[in-house]
Formats: structure tokens, C-alpha cells, sequence
């Protein structure tokens, strides 16, 4: 159960960041004991695979702070992100963490599917909404959520590498504060609305 904890918090942030999990399971796999990754998977932790996801995560957090570009971003990373999700749930409920002495033998190719849904869902959610996030004033909205973002995308991979449990929490955290944006705005909606009525 705690390896697809696991593989979810891996893939959710994947959503968020492409490469951010991929290239936090690396580097953990590469220069600690906490993470082990399964057989097959040994490539996450190779130095061309690094330097990759490192230059990446540069690129999609720079590019995802720009109002306009973070939306050509977010078209490019429709591919990306999936796929990304896709193999860090698949190496994530694989490997052997702080948490997962003897990860169950899942079957890969449902880890990997259910990875590129999820993966897929978070940035879904993440793309549509960030044409509202930019209507912001002075055009702050883009950089501030994008930093968000990014801080949960690492809290995410952490959380689902070294207490699983907590991926549940963060997971419910991101839908209830999603939730809130989502009614504040409609409330803002109506407000401009009777305002107009009433002018």
C-alpha cells in the first residue's frame, strides 16, 4: 500500500513539475541509502539522466513564472508531464525507500498507466486554471502560483519518498485549497456582476 503512496505523490507532482520527482528519486538513488530503485530503473540515477531532468526543471520553473509563455509551456509540457508522471510512478512503487523495505510486486505497465492519468489530471487542472491565475493584477498571479507549485511539487516528492502517509494529506490539502480558489472566484464573478447591474 505504501509504495502506491509512493508512486501517487510522484506522479501528482510530476503534474506540477515534469521533473522535479524524476530528478529528486535520481539524485536520492545516486548519492544516499534512502531510496533504491528497482531493477530496470537504474538509469533514473545515471548523470546524463540527471543533468536532463536538472535542465528541465530549470527550464519549466523559469518558463512557468512568465504570464503568456507559462501557457505555451503548459501546451509543450501536455506531453511531458504525463510521461514524466508515468515512469516516476513506476520507479517510486518499485523502489525500495526509507518507508517500503519490500515493495509488492505491482505489475509496471499498471503503475506506469495509472501514473500518466495522474500526472495528466494534475496538469489538466493545473492548465486551466492558469489563464485565471494571470488575470491577477500587475501580473503577479503566475509567479507566485508557480512558486507554489513548485514547493509543493518537492513537498509531494519528499512526503511520498520518505512518509507515504503524508502524500494523502498533501493530496487533500492541493483539492480543498483548488475547491476554495474555484468558489472565491465565482463569488468574485457575482459580486462584478450585481455591481454591474446595479451601475
Amino acid at each position: 500500500m505504501l509504495e502506491i503512496l509512493t508512486g501517487t505523490g510522484l506522479a501528482a507532482a510530476a503534474g506540477l513539475n515534469a521533473g522535479l520527482p524524476l530528478l529528486l528519486l535520481g539524485l536520492l538513488a545516486r548519492f544516499t541509502d534512502v531510496v533504491e530503485l528497482p531493477v530496470g530503473w537504474g538509469w533514473i540515477a545515471d548523470d546524463t539522466t540527471l543533468v536532463v531532468l536538472a535542465v528541465l526543471v530549470v527550464l519549466d520553473v523559469v518558463a512557468d513564472k512568465v504570464p503568456a509563455v507559462d501557457s505555451v509551456n503548459d501546451v509543450v509540457q501536455t506531453v511531458v508531464r504525463p510521461t514524466a508522471g508515468g515512469l516516476a510512478f513506476g520507479a517510486g512503487a518499485g523502489a525500495q525507500t526509507a518507508a517500503v523495505a519490500e515493495p509488492s510486486g505491482v505489475p509496471v505497465w499498471l503503475t506506469v498507466t495509472a501514473g500518466v492519468l495522474l500526472a495528466l489530471a494534475v496538469h489538466v487542472v493545473k492548465a486551466v486554471s492558469r489563464p485565471l491565475v494571470n488575470a491577477a493584477p500587475v501580473g503577479l498571479g503566475a509567479p507566485v502560483v508557480s512558486a507554489l507549485e513548485d514547493v509543493t511539487s518537492v513537498a509531494l516528492s519528499l512526503a511520498a519518498i520518505l512518509l507515504p502517509v503524508l502524500v494523502v494529506v498533501l493530496l487533500a490539502t492541493m483539492v480543498w485549497v483548488g475547491v476554495r480558489a474555484l468558489r472565491s472566484r465565482r463569488r468574485r464573478r457575482r459580486g462584478r456582476r450585481v455591481a454591474e447591474v446595479v451601475t
